[in-house]
């Protein structure tokens, strides 16, 4: 098992975000068009991928929010491998990194019909903040924020 930084360009990032907005589209339902214009990756330079051997099978990135704070982007594990806390091994991985890349806090938005997402943010130190930016007054939308 490895973990691998590298940025959007790199395929098998694009390839594992290819099935997250498979899975997003499903969930969101109607509202999948509204969520997906905040989600574009061509210009993410902090992307993480975890491979067993060869395989990639969870990614997930963040970008700059501020001058303190970055956003957590784009987690995603391939189903048959959730459950083994690889998505919180690549969201360590990235806090790691935005710390060394000076940044004092981490931001995300995750939605109401992801409780998994929602489990995971909590379990690793995230709280409920009120939303932000484009989430405002959106009904399915939950924001976290974590000091890092």
């Amino acid at each position: 098992m490895i973990i691998k930084r590298t940025d959007s360009s790199n395929t098998d990032f694009r390839y594992l975000v290819k099935f997250l907005d498979q899975d997003l589209a499903v969930r969101d339902g109607e509202e999948h068009a509204f969520y997906h214009q905040f989600n574009a990756i061509d210009q993410l330079k902090n992307c993480a991928l975890f491979y067993i051997g060869e395989k990639p099978v969870a990614c997930g990135a963040f970008k700059k929010f501020d001058d303190d704070t970055v956003e957590i982007k784009r987690m995603f594990v391939l189903p048959e491998y959730r459950g083994k806390g690889y998505a919180s091994r690549i969201l360590g991985e990235l806090e790691i990194w935005a710390r060394d890349e000076d940044f004092t806090f981490a931001v995300l938005e995750t939605g109401l019909k992801q409780p998994e997402a929602i489990a995971l943010y909590t379990k690793n130190g995230y709280q409920l903040i009120p939303n932000y930016g484009q989430y405002v007054g959106a009904e399915n939308s939950v924001c976290y924020k974590k000091t890092l």
